[in-house]
């Protein structure tokens, strides 16, 4: 699905992240129908967790459909030992990052919307160079909603006024 290098570049951003979040203790991006793209989850089958965030993934889109809240932005669960929390990673793609019990669970969101975010463009951009037509399907209109303001101190999304 995505070639090597935007491999190795998804593959450098989960290793930031867990540099950043010093209780995380695995990452891995998948497409959004459970295929790998690249993880960092030592001591984790990371094909079993892929696959199981895509069927949490449609459970997800499913009640967010349902209860009209709008599309998928992420999806936490707290287990007796930690968190498995995922962002969307742009149209195509998810990040699923694990956790400590005692992560700090703001500092969580906040690292996972970035990288999320990060990661969704570099596989956009890998999608649109192997397929040109889909740089076309996968452009924002031209009338777009108002996007959060980061102009605050510390970079902060804010919401629109």
């Amino acid at each position: 699905m995505v070639p090597e290098a935007e491999a190795r570049d998804v593959l450098d951003e989960l290793q930031r992240l867990r540099a950043r979040v010093p209780l995380l203790t695995g990452a891995l991006a998948a497409s959004t129908d459970g295929l790998v793209l690249a993880h960092d989850t030592p001591g984790v089958e990371a094909e079993g967790v892929a696959a199981l965030t895509a069927a949490a993934l449609g459970v997800a889109i499913r009640m967010t459909d349902a209860t009209s809240r709008g599309g998928f932005r992420e999806l936490l669960v707290r287990g007796e030992n930690g968190y498995v929390a995922t962002y969307a990673a742009g149209p195509s793609a998810v990040l699923t990052l694990l956790a400590a019990d005692r992560v700090n669970v703001g500092r969580l969101h906040l690292e996972g919307r970035r990288a999320g975010a990060r990661i969704g463009e570099l596989v956009e951009a890998a999608l649109s160079r192997e397929r040109p037509d889909r740089a076309a399907r996968t452009a924002p209109p031209k009338a777009r909603t108002p996007q959060p303001r980061t102009d605050r101190p510390g970079g902060l999304p804010q919401r629109p006024t």
